[in-house]
């Protein structure tokens, strides 16, 4: 058992969604923190079919409960696959107060569906794979090999794993779900995305690939951002003289290790591209749980100019930029994108993360880098001292 991070403290009759990708370790949270709480689980399938035939004898079975029983968070796992439910849940919560919370691993089945997703009635937190606080026995390349899902961290033979987790999304939860019509496409889509994880979407070279048109191609991503299986990171529209990007998005997986099983790569020492991609995608996993844990309101950015200068991580509303280099010592010469930046927007902090041993300052005229080994990065992250 790791100790997770996430608060959940919600005031009495208040209500809550919690979102996660699939094995983040949302349920075994849930039953820690609620332990007393009634846990209804919708993959149980004498549940599925009973509520899905009648879903009005889900508010009646909860209300012949003990009343002390009631007065605590009722939890639904699984909650997308009845959107239904939620109009029950709606009307116990407005008429006979009581406090859900309801977990899941997308929400798109429900926004399709026109489902209710309760009017603001419940708050929103985010579930995420193991970050650094949580981790006692913290290995880099292990993390860029088998990623953070608890389970695949903690495997010895993590690509079995690893197979078996994307072969049970493509089963439960895509062609289950009825989410596309074509599993093999989308399946084909899933292998091309793992080896451009992390660099600019090209629909029409993806759809070329997978034999479909740009239109699908766009769509299946919608599909991994809606079941929480990746991010699209925007280019920074901070633009001043250089003639930048400015339209196109990257895509990164959700968990390294999943990104890695996807395009096939191993990864047996700490320097190298593919090293470096995984060593970003990290970074940025990390980033993104902090941000939204700690309820932050801003967007990770990246910079990149049509000349190739580019920076990994800009988050303008901080004036804070991210760069991520798998290096033991970083040089003057490996920063040439963080350099261009910090001459056109000179007030800005600059941060790169590296594998140096030591932390040390990079002047340049009036320009500062802070240049830090990943751990003391890491720590400063979850200690509010970055962002």
């Amino acid at each position: 058992m790791y100790k997770r991070i996430l608060k959940i403290n919600l005031p009495k009759n208040q209500s809550a969604f919690l979102w996660g990708a699939r094995k983040t370790g949302k349920s075994t949270f849930l039953k820690s923190l609620f332990k007393d709480s009634y846990y209804i689980d919708l993959l149980r399938s004498d549940l599925y079919i009973k509520y899905s035939k009648e879903p009005w004898l889900f508010r009646e079975e909860l209300l012949i409960l003990n009343k002390k029983l009631l007065k605590k968070p009722i939890i639904i796992d699984e909650v997308q696959k009845i959107p239904i439910l939620l109009d029950e849940v709606h009307y116990l919560i407005e008429n006979e107060k009581l406090q859900f919370i309801l977990c899941g691993s997308s929400a798109r089945k429900l926004k399709r569906g026109s489902a209710n997703l309760l009017g603001g009635r419940a708050w929103g937190y985010h579930f995420f794979p193991l970050v650094y606080p949580e981790i006692t026995d913290f290995n880099l390349l292990k993390i860029l090999n088998q990623g953070l899902l608890p389970t695949h961290y903690l495997s010895v033979n993590y690509n079995k794993t690893l197979m078996a987790y994307v072969n049970d999304y493509l089963s439960e939860e895509i062609q289950a779900e009825g989410i596309v019509r074509n599993l093999p496409y989308f399946a084909r889509f899933l292998d091309s995305v793992g080896y451009s994880n992390g660099e600019l979407v090209n629909y029409s070279n993806i759809a070329r690939d997978c034999g479909v048109s740009s239109m699908t191609v766009k769509e299946y991503y919608q599909i991994l951002v809606d079941t929480l299986l990746g991010y699209f990171i925007y280019p920074s529209t901070n633009k001043k003289g250089r003639d930048t990007i400015y339209s196109v998005p990257k895509f990164y997986f959700f968990d390294v290790g999943v990104a890695g099983y996807l395009s096939k790569r191993t990864i047996h020492e700490l320097k190298g591209e593919s090293a470096g991609k995984a060593f970003e995608n990290y970074i940025l996993m990390e980033l993104m749980a902090y941000k939204k844990i700690h309820d932050k309101n801003y967007e990770i950015k990246f910079w990149r100019t049509k000349t190739g200068y580019e920076v990994d991580f800009v988050i303008e509303e901080k004036k804070t930029i991210i760069e991520v280099k798998i290096s033991r010592t970083v040089r003057k010469e490996d920063l040439k994108g963080t350099i261009a930046f910090l001459e056109e927007h000179p007030y800005t902090k600059a941060y790169v993360v590296s594998l140096d041993s030591h932390p040390r300052k990079l002047t340049l005229d009036k320009l500062e880098i802070l240049i830090l080994p990943y751990q003391h990065f890491l720590k400063d992250l979850w200690t509010g001292k970055i962002i």
